[in-house]
C-alpha cells in the first residue's frame, strides 16, 4: 500500500515538473519569436504611426540648439497596427532601387559560395572518407583547426591574399575564401565515413568505379547532411557583415545585411519592411528543409571517428 502511494506521488511530481517545463518552454518560445513578430507587424504600419510609437528612438539633430531632439518622448511597442499599410513595401520594391540592389548583391554573393562550397566539400569529404593515411589525417586535422578558428582570425590573411591577387573591392575577394571554407568538408567527411564499407564493396563487385560509388552511393546516403550544410551555409553567409565591410570599399557592392545597419534612423518603417524581405529567403529554406536539417544533425551527432 505504501509503495502504491509512493508511486502516485512520484507520478504527480513528474507531471508537475513536466507542466512547469512546458510552460517555461512556451514562455521562451514567445520571448524568442517576439522580435520577429513585432518586425513583421510593424512593417505594415504607416510612417505616422511608427513615429508616434517609436518616436523616442528616432532622433533629429537640431542645428539651432546643437543637440538631438526626438519626435516623441514615449516608446510604445505595438503588435497590431491601427491601419494596415503597404506603403513601406511599395517604397522598397518599386520606388527605391537601393534596397533591391542590395538584396541582389546578397544573392550574387551567397549563391555561388554555397553552390561551389558544397561541390568542393563533397569531393574533398569523399576523398577523406575513402582513403586513409598519415598525410590525409594530418590534412584533416588542419581542417579541424581552421574550422575552430573564428572568421576574424583568418580575415587578415584573406585580406592580404586578396590584395596580392588584385581581388580587393571585387566580389571574388569574398566568394573565393567562402568556397574553400572547412566546415562543410569536416561535417560531410564525418558523415561519409559512417557509410558501411559493405555497400562500397558490393558496388565494387558489381563493377562500379569511383565515380559510380560517389554519385550513386555516397551522395544519396548523405543527402540529409548535405541539405543541412546548405541551409547552415546559406544562413551564415546571408548574415555576413565583416567580410563585405573589410573586402569591399565600394558600398554599391555591399549586401543587404550590411545595408540594414546603415538605414537612416528616420526611416524606421522602411527598416521594418526591408528586414521582413531580408528574412523571407532564410525562412523559406528553413520551412522547406526543416526535416532534412533535423535528420542531418541527428545523423552526424552519432558519428564516431
Amino acid at each position: 500500500m505504501m509503495k502504491t502511494v509512493s508511486v502516485k506521488k512520484q507520478k504527480r511530481r513528474q507531471k508537475i515538473f513536466t507542466a512547469f517545463l512546458s510552460v517555461f518552454a512556451v514562455f521562451c518560445a514567445i520571448l524568442f519569436l517576439f522580435p520577429t513578430v513585432m518586425t513583421i507587424a510593424n512593417s505594415f504600419m504607416t510612417q505616422k504611426e511608427i513615429n508616434a510609437n517609436y518616436g523616442a528612438m528616432i532622433s533629429n539633430f537640431d542645428e539651432s540648439e546643437g543637440k538631438k531632439t526626438y519626435i516623441s518622448e514615449k516608446l510604445n511597442l505595438k503588435l497590431i497596427p491601427d491601419k494596415v499599410s503597404l506603403e513601406q513595401y511599395k517604397t522598397v520594391l518599386f520606388k527605391s532601387s537601393d534596397y533591391l540592389m542590395k538584396f541582389w548583391n546578397s544573392v550574387i554573393l551567397v549563391v555561388p559560395i554555397v553552390l561551389f562550397q558544397i561541390i568542393v566539400a563533397c569531393l574533398a569529404a569523399y576523398s577523406f572518407a575513402r582513403y586513409r593515411g598519415k598525410l590525409k589525417e594530418l590534412l584533416f586535422f588542419m581542417y579541424v583547426i581552421l574550422m575552430l578558428m573564428p572568421y576574424q582570425v583568418t580575415l587578415v590573411p584573406n585580406y592580404l591574399v586578396a590584395d596580392k591577387l588584385g581581388l580587393l573591392d571585387t566580389r571574388m575577394s569574398i566568394i573565393l575564401p567562402g568556397i574553400f571554407a572547412p566546415f562543410s568538408v569536416f561535417l560531410l567527411a564525418k558523415v561519409m565515413r559512417r557509410i558501411p564499407t559493405s555497400f562500397i564493396e558490393a558496388a565494387k563487385l558489381d563493377g562500379a568505379g569511383e565515380v559510380q560509388i560517389f554519385t550513386q552511393i555516397c551522395l544519396p546516403l548523405s543527402k540529409s547532411a548535405i541539405f543541412s550544410v546548405i541551409l547552415l551555409l546559406f544562413i551564415d553567409y546571408w548574415n555576413m557583415v565583416e567580410q563585405p565591410l573589410i573586402m569591399l570599399s565600394d558600398s554599391d557592392y555591399h549586401p543587404l545585411s550590411v545595408f540594414l545597419s546603415k538605414i537612416n534612423s528616420g526611416d524606421v518603417g522602411l527598416a521594418f519592411a526591408v528586414a521582413v524581405i531580408y528574412m523571407i529567403p532564410t525562412l523559406l529554406m528553413f520551412f522547406y528543409g526543416e526535416d532534412y536539417l533535423v535528420e542531418g544533425i541527428a545523423y552526424s551527432g552519432g558519428i564516431k571517428g
